[in-house]
């Protein structure tokens, strides 16, 4: 399913129309202008929260040593701001850092935490010491979730997040739109169900309403003291459907299939790049005398394996998703189910395009195809380059 065009998703706010122009990352900071400047008055974040939104970029480095800078397209941009010394990002910390967490950040060096600025929006914080120095990085995310229609997302997937129980999983590297993805399957289940959702998250990025649905986001740190423990607590808070953040370890991994297998529907994320990956990270969560057993549990829980990476496009306008799409059949789930044939699951997503299926060479074909994304950028994210240049010609793409 090709990304919509009249419409480009960010990675955490409005939708930026296509040929609307992105303001100079060089004369948005609303900071002194030169960039080589140090400033004698230590600086607070929010101008340069302001010059992310403004910018449609999805993170924000401040570091002592050099400018604050934003990532836009996947490129590091630096802002024409003032070099930041020691004191003006103890002054960011400061200025962000919740009172609760203020103690474990000193004791461990590290936070992570949200942060609102009204007007400006919702960021997902990561607070660091680098050579004895506090530096932060800030994700931009969505106040509020975006509708799966106006992602431009593939029907199947809204399928999958009103499946009745099972599990579904959502994976990728950081910064692909997991987050995202997950927070369009809550919003459509919100729209469209009468059940209780309990979200476990670290930390509460996107903000959700009760609409049909009453959905109870609890964080890490705060509302609960780990995945797994607030996953068995869950069990007892009368729940139809469970969002688990991310699947860290053994223990979360096993309670989440546990839900899955007792009524319940789960969705969680991990950081594999396919589908085949994601079945084997699971199982490797084990030891070896339980993996049987594990793969047994998965291929009966699993409902489908949703994997993403961005893709530049080809006309300059940010970035789109590319999928691969795994949904369970019978001839999945015994391929899940027997390692031996585990292997073939890729073949059968080639195969699976009346379930919704598509590896992610598939997806970077039609991407090519319909001009979305340039051949070039398509080869540096597939899994199998010479595969993909192989199916190019194929389908005469390629000389």
């Amino acid at each position: 399913m090709v990304a919509q065009r009249p419409q480009v998703p960010t990675p955490g706010g409005r939708l930026r129309r296509a040929g609307e122009a992105v303001a100079d990352p060089l004369k948005t900071a609303g900071v002194p202008a030169d960039p080589h400047a140090v400033s004698d008055h230590p600086q607070s974040v929010v101008p340069y929260l302001k010059a992310l939104t403004e910018l449609f970029g999805s993170d924000l480095h401040c570091k002592v040593g050099s400018p604050p800078r934003v990532r836009i397209d996947g490129r590091l941009r630096k802002l024409q701001a003032p070099i930041l010394k020691p004191p003006d990002t103890e002054a960011m910390v400061a200025e962000v850092l919740r009172a609760d967490l203020r103690e474990e950040f000193a004791r461990t060096n590290e936070a992570d935490f949200a942060y609102s600025v009204p007007g400006i929006g919702r960021f997902r914080v990561n607070a660091f010491r680098a050579r004895g120095t506090v530096a932060l990085v800030f994700r931009r995310v969505s106040v509020g979730a975006i509708p799966l229609e106006d992602l431009g997302l593939p029907p199947v997937i809204g399928k999958l997040a009103l499946e009745p129980r099972g599990l579904v999983l959502v994976t990728g590297p950081t910064g692909s739109g997991k987050t995202t993805t997950l927070a369009g399957m809550v919003n459509l289940i919100n729209n469209q169900r009468e059940v209780h959702v309990v979200t476990i998250e670290d930390p509460i990025e996107i903000l959700h309403q009760d609409n049909l649905a009453m959905i109870s986001q609890r964080e890490v740190r705060v509302d609960t003291e780990d995945f797994a423990s607030a996953l068995r607590a869950a069990m007892r808070q009368d729940p139809d459907v469970i969002l688990v953040g991310e699947m860290r370890d053994q223990e979360t991994v096993r309670a989440a299939l546990q839900a899955a297998e007792t009524g319940h529907f789960v969705m969680s994320t991990l950081h594999t790049t396919d589908a085949q990956e994601t079945i084997a990270r699971i199982i490797d969560f084990f030891p070896p005398h339980e993996q049987k057993q594990i793969r047994l549990s998965l291929a009966g829980a699993l409902r489908g394996i949703v994997c993403q990476r961005l893709v530049n496009r080809a006309d300059g306008l940010g970035r789109c998703v590319a999928m691969e799409i795994c949904v369970t059949t019978g001839r999945i789930a015994e391929a899940v189910a027997d390692e031996e044939k585990t292997s073939m699951i890729t073949e059968l997503m080639q195969e699976g395009e009346y379930y919704g299926m598509q590896t992610f060479d598939q997806h970077l074909v039609s991407l090519v195809r319909d001009g979305v994304v340039t051949i070039d950028d398509a080869l540096a994210v597939s899994t199998n380059p010479h595969d993909l240049t192989v199916e190019l010609k194929r389908v005469g793409l390629v000389a």
